[in-house]
């Protein structure tokens, strides 16, 4: 199947999952806290936005309620402090997805925690009670990022709303138990409703339910992950960054993060859209061009940092590829709407323009090697003599076949890959995980840049 046929098929059963799923929700009042029947909690708490003082939690709630975190250095929960969703003045009352921000955490520290959410009953400003309390039994751990954590990462991409090749990639990775893992983009085809995204990353329908509640996860968008209705507010689902890790200047870039995980600094980008502002489609109500822009003056402060500048090695993760050597793949920029014979596609395989804008300041700092996504196919670019990075591309969902019926051919060249990087003996050693095959793929080694 090619890339755009399995895209324009998944889009539709997820279209029809989605409108499923707003008559189910036009059939239940949420707003005036009359479900009082059946488990509150309904989903394990995922990990989010990895940091070096700072865990963003969120878990799924089947009626309005006001969702904590009892969080503490003791396994036991002793001395715990409870953190309550929402910020200053008031709590942030929801019937979807509670959303909580531990701050103030101490650097590669381990900590417990358990997640638990009051039922409320509302009808109005002056009117409103706690119904109930539920806790969840299970007491779970992670350990912030900074210089003295572990150096081990994992990289999965265009996961789709496929359960098989997720759920492969989430038993490897759950195997590795790295100390995060960086989702690079089309975790989403188009989704309209909530309930669709919190099927994508609260709800999966895969073994281990709980994936993402010791192992924290850190997001780059991907083209995929803006379109629709409800991908326009992912942040509903999954939170920005911590508002103190951007400047005023950089608010709107929270997906954004530099972050030192031992001797390893990771720097996201986000490559926005595959296709231009310009492009008919979208009928001018995207922004990805100053988006891409401002970008740039975000990763020239974050490169600068201290912790990310002494780095023995700097890895970059976007969605779209930064450079291709195939001269018919379409590089983004061709105006107004992305079509020239000259190239196989109508939308960017690579992005040329993030290239021109980013580049400098990657050569300048020396990084080592970018991780990318979108193409659907497991690619390496070594370093060539206009560029020091190797380009590493992650496979897609497709598993190792394409097309349906009697259109269904084999295709071992698309496999999903879990990609893994960890410091080992003062190298950085990166490991192309095939899920199909359940062997390596491919393996590399990089020396210190300082």
């Amino acid at each position: 199947m090619k890339r755009r046929d399995f895209i324009k098929s998944s889009t539709l059963l997820a279209m029809a999952t989605g409108m499923g799923n707003v008559a189910k929700a036009k059939e239940h009042s949420h707003s005036q806290g009359l479900s009082h029947e059946g488990k509150l909690i309904i989903s394990a708490p995922m990990l989010q936005n990895y940091a070096v003082t700072s865990m963003g939690i969120a878990f799924a709630v089947s009626d309005l309620a006001n969702g904590y975190v009892l969080v503490s250095e003791h396994p036991d929960l002793s001395d715990a402090r409870k953190v309550l969703c929402g910020g200053f003045r008031t709590t942030d009352i929801t019937d979807r997805v509670q959303l909580i921000r531990l701050t103030g955490l101490k650097p590669s520290t381990t900590y417990y925690y358990k997640i638990g959410a009051d039922r409320i009953e509302y009808k109005g400003g002056y009117s409103m009670k706690v119904l109930s309390n539920e806790e969840d039994e299970h007491i779970y751990n992670f350990t912030t990022a900074g210089e003295g954590s572990q150096a081990h990462f994992c990289v999965i991409n265009d996961t789709h709303v496929r359960w098989e090749p997720f759920g492969l990639a989430i038993n490897k990775i759950a195997e590795l138990a790295p100390s995060c893992v960086i989702w690079n983009g089309d975790a989403s085809n188009v989704e309209e409703t909530i309930e669709a995204q919190i099927r994508i990353f609260l709800q999966p329908e895969i073994e281990r339910s709980d994936y993402a509640a010791s192992i924290p996860y850190l997001f780059c968008p991907g083209n995929h992950d803006s379109r629709g209705m409800a991908n326009r507010h992912l942040d509903k689902v999954w939170m920005y960054r911590q508002p103190e890790e951007r400047q005023s200047r950089d608010w709107d870039l929270g997906r954004n993060f530099a972050v030192r995980m031992g001797d390893v600094a990771m720097i996201g980008l986000d490559t926005a859209e595959d296709k231009l502002d310009t492009n008919p489609l979208f009928a001018g109500l995207f922004t990805s061009a100053p988006y891409r822009k401002a970008q740039v003056y975000w990763l020239s402060d974050a490169l600068s940092k201290p912790e990310i500048a002494n780095a023995p090695f700097l890895v970059t993760f976007c969605h779209i590829p930064l450079f291709d050597d195939d001269p018919h793949s379409n590089p983004g920029d061709v105006a107004p709407a992305d079509k020239d014979p000259q190239y196989s596609t109508d939308f960017a395989n690579w992005q040329r323009t993030c290239a021109q804008l980013w580049s400098p300041l990657l050569e300048q700092a020396g990084c080592q090697l970018v991780i990318t996504a979108h193409q659907h196919r497991y690619r390496y670019f070594a370093p060539s003599n206009t560029r020091s990075w190797a380009q590493i591309v992650g496979g897609g969902p497709e598993m190792g076949f394409t097309g349906n019926g009697e259109n269904r051919r084999e295709a071992p060249e698309r496999f999903p890959t879990v990609i893994e990087g960890k410091v080992v003996n003062s190298k950085l050693e990166v490991i192309i995980h095939n899920l199909v095959t359940g062997k390596v793929q491919d393996k590399f080694s990089y020396e210190p840049r300082c």
